[in-house]
């Protein structure tokens, strides 16, 4: 599962940081358009930044896949599909047409996760545990209409994660990410063993944003 997430800390390439730039091979960069400050808690239905095509560039999709399919207004599609599993996404009538010519990668500096009773919620960050500050979430990416939206794929939790719930991201390393963007159908194996690191984070509501949401606190903090 996957409902929340953290925006990847881009890097500038100039001294005015006019431009920013993303690196999923660390070769060829690939620049950014133009976006607002730095989010730390999107939600479904707003815009994530994805990397896809041929030539690889970077997009912003609407975070809530819709198949090209789909007849009617945007507000009709009423699927859960913000999230799809990797293990059956490519015999799912929403994500079928999608599985292998609409590949993306979907780069986050992070996600939250929720544990405890209802009511009573805590939330974790989840973030990169490695030399890299972003997670590379494997995606989909559907375009219906003129609007681009994307999915995250999930897997069964890492052992690690899954006291916190049973499904994570599809967290690729760096021969991964070119395997699932050449199409490989070896997705078992995506993903097992994330570089990640978590703690525990203030409660925050639906709308707030911000650095400190990703702030460790202790529990007579919380």
């Amino acid at each position: 599962m996957c409902g929340r997430v953290i925006e990847p800390e881009l890097v500038g390439t100039d001294e005015e940081h006019s431009e920013t730039r993303i690196d999923p091979f660390g070769e060829n960069p690939v620049i950014i358009p133009p976006r607002g400050p730095r989010r730390f808690n999107v939600a479904p239905t707003q815009d994530l930044l994805i990397i896809g095509g041929d030539p690889l560039r970077a997009m912003s999709a609407r975070w809530w896949l819709v198949p090209s399919w789909h007849k009617g207004e945007l507000r009709d599609w009423k699927a859960t599909t913000f999230n799809a599993r990797i293990e059956d996404a490519q015999n799912k009538p929403s994500f079928r047409n999608v599985w292998r010519r609409g590949r993306c990668l979907i780069p986050a500096g992070g996600y939250y996760e929720w544990t405890g009773e209802k009511g009573a919620k805590q939330p974790h960050a989840i973030l990169p545990a490695g030399n890299e500050n972003i997670v590379w979430f494997a995606g989909l990416a559907s375009r219906w209409n003129d609007l681009l939206t994307c999915t995250i794929l999930t897997r069964a939790a890492s052992q690690d994660l899954a006291p916190m719930h049973p499904r994570m991201p599809v967290m690729l390393d760096l021969a991964e990410r070119e395997a699932w963007l050449n199409g490989s159908d070896a997705v078992a194996t995506l993903g097992q063993a994330p570089r990640v690191k978590h703690h525990q984070v203030a409660r925050f509501g639906t709308r707030d944003d911000g650095p400190e949401l990703i702030e460790p606190v202790t529990d007579d903090a919380i």
